[in-house]
C-alpha cells in the first residue's frame, strides 16, 4: 500500500474524521478517495478505520446518484419495524388474553384495568403464539387504555362507640 499522505496528515484526517456525522463521514472519506485515484479506496478506508463500501458509498452519494434529504444523516425507511406492523393479529390477540382479566368502572366505559402484571401479559402472549416484550405490552396497555390495578385489603377505619 502506498502512503498517500505525511503521518502528521494522517493523523490530522483521522481527528477530523472522528468529528463528524456519519453522513458527513461518509462523504468526506469518498472525497479523499476519489482524490487519490486507483487505490484510494482501499489506502482511506484503512486510515480511516471505516469499510471500504462506506467510502464507496460516500463517493456515489457524491456523485449526486442517491441525493440525500436535508437534515438527516440516514435515509428515510430505515431501522427496524415495530412489533405492530410485524405481527397484525397482535391487538387482537392482546384483546383475547386480557378479556379474562379485565374490569370497569360502571359509571364511565372508557375506564378499564387488568389484575395481570406486565411480565404476566408477555407471558399469556407468548403462550397464544406472539413473543412480545414487556416495552410492547407497555405500548399495548396505552393503546387500549387498560391501567394496572390489584385488590386491595383495607383495614376497617374507625369503630362506632354503639358496637
Amino acid at each position: 500500500m502506498v502512503t498517500a499522505y505525511p503521518r502528521t496528515i494522517e493523523a490530522q484526517m483521522q481527528r477530523y474524521y472522528r468529528s463528524l456525522s456519519e453522513k458527513d463521514r461518509r462523504r468526506y472519506a469518498g472525497i479523499e478517495a476519489a482524490k487519490l485515484g486507483h487505490g484510494g479506496i482501499r489506502y482511506i478506508s484503512s486510515l480511516l478505520r471505516c469499510d471500504y463500501r462506506t467510502v464507496k458509498f460516500g463517493m456515489t452519494e457524491l456523485s449526486n446518484e442517491l441525493p440525500l434529504a436535508l437534515g438527516r444523516a440516514r435515509q428515510a425507511g430505515g431501522g427496524r419495524k415495530s412489533a405492530f406492523e410485524k405481527l397484525p393479529e397482535l391487538d387482537k390477540t392482546f384483546l383475547k388474553v386480557l378479556s379474562e382479566h379485565t374490569a370497569g368502572s360502571p359509571m364511565d366505559e372508557k375506564v378499564k384495568w387488568t389484575n395481570l402484571n406486565r411480565p404476566e401479559i408477555a407471558a399469556l402472549l407468548k403462550a397464544a403464539g406472539l413473543t412480545v416484550s414487556v416495552t410492547v405490552v407497555d405500548q399495548l396497555l396505552k393503546k387500549h387504555h387498560y391501567h394496572r390495578r390489584r385488590a386491595q385489603k383495607t383495614l376497617a377505619t374507625g369503630s362506632h362507640p354503639q358496637r
